[in-house]
């Protein structure tokens, strides 16, 4: 499973409507370096977690898989928890408090950051923003750099920038958006990397290799979550958008996940799954997923999933924040419309804006 293989289909369960819930960073915030970042405390996961237990039922990434491909049933309002990048809170918080309420999680790493003890970039951006009050000063620090550099990699003006980057999402206004779209995807690429190293280190610390080991899971953690029952999956290499990569930049990020997988211990008797950073994706992905033995894949987009209707590979997710963080909460709708799908000509669920944490 952990080679290209050819794949097949069996008859799919088509009366599952799954709430899949996506996490990134939980820690406890008061006692945090970094009390600005976008965080969910440990407390609130843990009410979170109490509030799920009143209203779902906890199934497995083995689970959803087997319901998709082989038709075996689900419990009702059957509710799965993945969490992103591989980060030392799933570990230090996250992970205990699962063991603790019996639930079987689904984790993703990135192999550069576990592997390579490098910072990602998304990381570094995350970090410099949380280390500052005025996120007008990013901004003019990015500015900054093209106006003084920027003729070498052929940027275009600042003006086109704002145009297309100078927007605003659910999560975060213009300022954020503008910087973390600038320094993910706007700027040529080695521009905006050897730029999102120089900022990280005006603004944050010169110290990576610290830095990242106080960040990211080691490969023994990792082993010693999957050895409990938690799921281990991919998230590739470098945490970069694929669908703005080639076939091959594409499929050697792929291969870095599996190189990691094996070194997690995964065996060929695990189903392997991925997780798009950043949520990008196309074709070529979703192709190349299923040559290395993928059998599902998360999104960002936001909507319940429809086991035997969405494809196996291009799942969507809710948001932590999309959900409830008290146990004595009503539901909501999320949480209503979770057993209100009665089969693939029924409404779909609403769609909302991606996140592009």
């Amino acid at each position: 499973m952990l080679e290209p293989s050819s794949g097949g289909s069996n008859p799919p369960n088509t009366s599952a409507l799954l709430t899949i819930v996506g996490y990134h960073y939980v820690r406890s915030i008061a006692s945090s370096r970094f009390p600005a970042i976008k965080a969910l405390d440990i407390v609130d996961f843990r009410r979170q977690l109490m509030f799920f237990r009143r209203h779902y039922h906890f199934v497995s990434l083995e689970d959803v898989v087997a319901a998709a491909e082989h038709g075996r049933s689900l419990p009702d309002r059957p509710l799965l928890l993945t969490f992103d990048d591989g980060y030392i809170d799933h570990y230090v918080h996250a992970w205990p408090a699962l063991r603790e309420f019996g639930i079987s999680g689904a984790f993703y790493p990135t192999s550069d950051a576990v592997l390579g003890h490098r910072i990602l970039d998304v990381n570094k951006i995350h970090f410099i923003l949380a280390s500052m009050d005025d996120h007008r000063v990013l901004v003019s620090a990015i500015e900054d750099a093209i106006r003084e550099r920027g003729a070498e990699f052929g940027v275009l003006s600042i003006e086109e920038y704002h145009r297309r980057h100078w927007v605003s999402n659910r999560f975060d206004p213009p300022t954020v958006l503008y910087c973390k779209q600038m320094l993910q995807h706007g700027l040529p690429e080695v521009f905006r990397r050897q730029l999102a190293s120089d900022l990280f280190h005006r603004f944050v610390t010169p110290d990576e290799t610290s830095f990242a080991a106080d960040l990211y899971m080691s490969v023994e953690q990792l082993q010693e979550m999957h050895s409990s029952g938690m799921h281990i999956g991919g998230h590739g290499g470098t945490h970069r958008w694929l669908d703005r990569l080639t076939v091959d930049e594409q499929r050697d990020e792929i291969k870095a996940s599996v190189h990691l997988l094996k070194t997690v211990g995964m065996s060929e008797n695990d189903y392997l799954t991925f997780c798009y950073p950043y949520g990008g994706y196309n074709a070529t992905t979703v192709e190349l997923l299923g040559e290395y033995g993928f059998r599902a894949g998360l999104t960002v987009q936001v909507a319940l999933a429809r086991i035997g209707h969405d494809p196996l590979l291009e799942l969507p997710r809710l948001d932590t924040n999309d959900l409830p963080a008290d146990p004595a909460a009503p539901p909501g709708q999320w949480t209503l419309d979770a057993t209100g799908w009665t089969g693939i000509d029924s409404p779909l669920p609403k769609p909302d804006t991606p996140s592009l944490r």
